[in-house]
């Protein structure tokens, strides 16, 4: 059975507690579910802070639920959001999906996994089909969850799709017969939807265990595909090093608590030494090679702190520049910084270059309108870490 470290680190509340312990103690194996959809191809350190737990249960013999909501997807989930999400398209998705398997790998064993789609269930359904399982739930439950609600005070659209997403997820716990499921706290509404629905569909409702949100490389909101503060967890050393570094030290505590596999009584001792007047650079360096290690390995972390000190301390070219391939002629440099796929829109292009963040040559340029002569060997740097060289 799960010790009392599993209960509190992290933890923000369990519906039942008593109901979920209860269950542990017995024996039972579990079915505990957890979901994600796959809005970016990435799983990143705030999906891990849940998958580890879901793994020591998953060595006690319980049963690791690993759903894809690739159908979801299609809705997007409205928790925390003050505008409808754009849709993704089918081929996006899959691709996002497909890349899920090697990623969750890394935490979970998956020879043990059931992994499922929601496409599974959501494709067979009828309209009719639907309109039975909305009918279980009121129009005045859904819009009171605090994102719908907010949003209508402040004047912004509801799709109606955004609504049936809280049903949805309630029904992939149906079908699924899940015992727990897992989630983040800003999923509590949608998973005591699951909860609801089940009893209504002659079920035992399941016990929802919520985690406090790791906070994003801003500090400021929750790690998120969406948002773009997020690290992946198979990011390479390096740049996961680098991200780490670049937190403010505000969330460095956070980090260790959640990100990390460190005992409780070592986090204080991080503590201490902070209040000590530490240098939170040292501590951050401490933190990025304790996560590098668990998704890579202890040589891969003194490496990483090694590259790092090169190119952020002394201020030298990485080791290892990736290539990139454009013709050789006169560019706008938003054009360039497009072509390397390095921005998501000509707005992002333009802001970047007008920060300063992007250096030819180690020339930085500040101009949107400037010109450049695209030629090999060029050495063009976006941000503080991106490197391109050009072949």
């Amino acid at each position: 059975m799960a010790d009392e470290e599993f209960f509190d680190r992290g933890v923000t509340e369990i519906i039942t507690e008593a109901s979920f312990r209860e269950k542990l103690k017995a024996g039972k194996k579990l079915r505990i579910k957890y979901g994600v959809d796959p809005t970016k191809p990435d799983i990143h350190l705030g999906h891990a802070s849940v998958m580890w737990r879901l793994r020591k249960l998953q060595d006690e013999g319980h049963t690791i639920i690993f759903l894809i909501g690739d159908y979801t997807t299609k809705i997007g989930d409205p928790s925390g959001r003050n505008a409808t999400r754009p849709v993704l398209d089918d081929a996006e998705i899959k691709k996002n999906a497909a890349t899920y398997f090697d990623q969750a790998g890394r935490i979970l064993d998956m020879g043990k996994t059931e992994i499922r789609y929601n496409s599974e269930w959501f494709d067979k359904l009828s309209f009719n089909d639907l309109l039975q399982i909305a009918g279980k739930f009121t129009v005045a439950q859904i819009i009171e969850r605090d994102d719908f609600e907010k949003r209508l005070k402040e004047g912004h659209d509801i799709g109606l799709h955004e609504t049936l997403y809280p049903v949805m997820q309630a029904y992939d716990s149906v079908i699924l017969m899940a015992d727990v499921e897992f989630g983040g706290g800003d999923q509590k509404f949608n998973m005591l939807a699951g909860r609801d629905l089940q009893k209504k569909m002659n079920q035992l409702p399941q016990d929802v265990v919520m985690f406090k949100l790791l906070v994003g490389l801003d500090g400021k909101i929750k790690m998120s595909k969406s948002a773009d503060n997020y690290i992946g967890i198979t990011e390479q050393p390096d740049q996961i090093f680098g991200k780490i570094m670049s937190i403010p030290d505000s969330a460095i505590i956070e980090y260790f608590e959640l990100a990390t596999k460190i005992s409780e009584n070592e986090i204080e001792k991080i503590k201490d030494e902070l209040r000590e007047g530490k240098n939170p650079r040292d501590i951050k360096i401490q933190l990025a090679k304790e996560i590098v290690s668990i998704y890579y390995s202890g040589k891969d972390a003194e490496a990483a702190a090694l590259e790092f000190e090169k190119v952020f301390s002394r201020k030298e070219l990485p080791t290892d520049i990736p290539e990139a391939k454009i013709e050789y002629g006169n560019y706008n440099i938003l054009t360039i910084l497009t072509l390397l796929g390095s921005v998501s829109s000509n707005s992002d292009a333009r802001r970047l270059v007008e920060q300063g963040g992007v250096r030819i040559d180690e020339a930085k340029i500040t101009d949107p309108t400037a010109q450049i002569a695209i030629d090999k060997g060029m050495i063009i740097q976006i941000g503080k870490k991106n490197f391109f060289k050009i072949k």
